[in-house]
């Protein structure tokens, strides 16, 4: 018999039967059906599975969805809000940060945890932030970009609000 887990996921509490070694990443797949979140390299370095655990990016291949009882779990799929796109998926689609899209999910779950605790991040603080994420199509100048563009304190070079 499996236990139950007590887990909230976008919003929504969920009660669910989930064996002890399930991975947060499976669950979230496949017993919830939220794909969005993706399987890059089974052990915790591309970052790929990235989601926010109370607000907070984690890897979720690296943990147990036992784990993770009593919490607030986030996935890419909470970023759509009202059929539209957030803004940090807007700029990801705007400035191209999304080459092939793979990696894209952790990047914005990743970016999303940096811009609710800093409005106005620089360079180096968005480079940091997203040092766990690896893409492979690109040198990272797009998904810099779009992180800048996305963040609320963020200027246009007119210097006019974005």
């Amino acid at each position: 018999m499996k236990p139950i887990l007590r887990i909230q996921v976008n919003g929504r509490w969920r009660e669910e039967a989930v064996a002890d070694n399930t991975l947060l990443i499976d669950f979230l797949r496949e017993q919830l059906q939220l794909t969005g979140t993706k399987q890059g390299c089974d052990g915790g370095e591309c970052g790929a599975c990235t989601v926010l655990v109370d607000g907070r990016p984690r890897l979720s291949c690296c943990a147990f969805a036992a784990s993770f009882e009593g919490h607030h779990v986030e996935t890419i799929e909470s970023q759509w809000q009202d059929g539209q796109m957030s803004p940090l998926q807007q700029a990801f689609h705007e400035k191209l940060g999304a080459q092939c899209g793979y990696c894209t999910p952790g990047m914005i779950m990743a970016a999303e945890a940096l811009l609710r605790t800093n409005a106005e991040p620089s360079e180096a603080e968005i480079r940091q932030a997203l040092g766990g994420n690896l893409c492979r199509c690109t040198g990272y100048v797009k998904i810099i970009e779009s992180v800048q563009a996305a963040a609320p304190g963020h200027r246009q070079t007119t210097g006019e609000p974005a």
